[in-house]
């Protein structure tokens, strides 16, 4: 399955680093930025987390909310803001549901089975998809321009 532009965000409640429930759609009334990566510790995936991290000022003018979604378990991701110091909830999908619902789930990468591809998604204050980017190659980072660009035409 995949999540096109202009589609309505399939809703989940994943578990955050600090154990708590997070829901999507009571995130509604203010963008939304899923960044869905790989794996915690890793290089690329450290270096797109920070940078959403870094970028916080400017995504704060949009009023938008950020989480990070990986299968990793939340003692994981836990350990993995806190070395970060990352400024936003980080969201285990250790059951690798939500990975499959936004088409960001990898069959295998160089042998690590059913983990999340990289993929951000950009959610108007409705739900609504209204930026999309799935990477096939992990290597890479999404292309945050279009993300900034994405919220500024929202409007914040």
């Amino acid at each position: 399955m995949s999540v096109d532009v202009g589609s309505k965000a399939p809703d989940f409640t994943l578990m955050n680093q600090d154990r708590q429930p997070v829901t999507l759609s009571e995130q509604r009334g203010r963008p939304v930025v899923l960044a869905f990566f790989p794996a915690a510790f890793s290089g690329v995936c450290q270096k797109e987390l920070c940078t959403f991290r870094d970028q916080m000022a400017q995504l704060n003018k949009t009023n938008a909310q950020v989480f990070g979604i990986s299968v990793d378990t939340f003692f994981a991701l836990k350990a993995f803001q806190d070395q970060q110091h990352l400024n936003f909830a980080l969201l285990s999908d250790f059951n690798k549901q939500v990975i499959r619902d936004y088409g960001a789930f990898n069959e295998d990468m160089i042998g690590l089975k059913g983990i999340a591809k990289r993929a951000v998604f950009v959610l108007d204050k409705d739900g609504i998809v209204r930026h999309r980017e799935v990477l096939d190659d992990a290597r890479n980072e999404p292309d945050y321009q279009k993300v900034f660009d994405a919220l500024a035409s929202l409007g914040g």
